[in-house]
């Protein structure tokens, strides 16, 4: 997580998810960077887990422009604390449907491969089915 100073009259600070950092192995909060304007903290202790039934959201993140892992994070006091990761843009977007604070940071290239090969192995499209348009239905069945 990363706190900077803000350029603006109205508030201090403004926090964010800077990066994700696979494969570290701490177990304390680890303070990174302290300089005037910005100070960074490495919170350890986050596992990414792929489920099958967030497959597409997967494969809609990895096919993208800029793949992304996705940091839930909240305040509490004056720290923002991380809470869960993920690589679907569609669990990302119901968490922002429910009013969480969530942000996307660069997805690490080896986070990339690893989802790339699980999207290539679980994931089959749906043939979308063709909606009939209604002028061709029978007035009766248009209700």
């Amino acid at each position: 997580m990363q706190r900077r100073r803000a350029q603006s009259p109205w508030i201090e600070v403004v926090w964010e998810p800077h990066g994700v950092v696979p494969g570290y192995t701490g177990t304390e909060r680890k303070l990174l960077v302290e300089q005037e304007d910005v100070a960074q903290w490495l919170h350890p202790g986050f596992k990414l887990q792929l489920h099958r039934d967030e497959a597409e959201g997967y494969y809609l993140n990895v096919v993208g422009r800029e793949p992304r892992v996705f940091v839930l994070w909240r305040m509490e006091g004056d720290d923002a604390l991380p809470l869960h990761l993920t690589a679907s843009s569609e669990e990302a977007s119901r968490w922002l449907d429910g009013g969480h604070a969530v942000d996307g940071v660069p997805m690490p290239p080896e986070i990339y491969a690893w989802v790339g090969e699980y999207v290539e192995q679980n994931y089959r499209p749906q043939p979308q089915k063709r909606i009939k348009p209604r002028s061709f239905q029978h007035p009766k069945d248009r209700l």
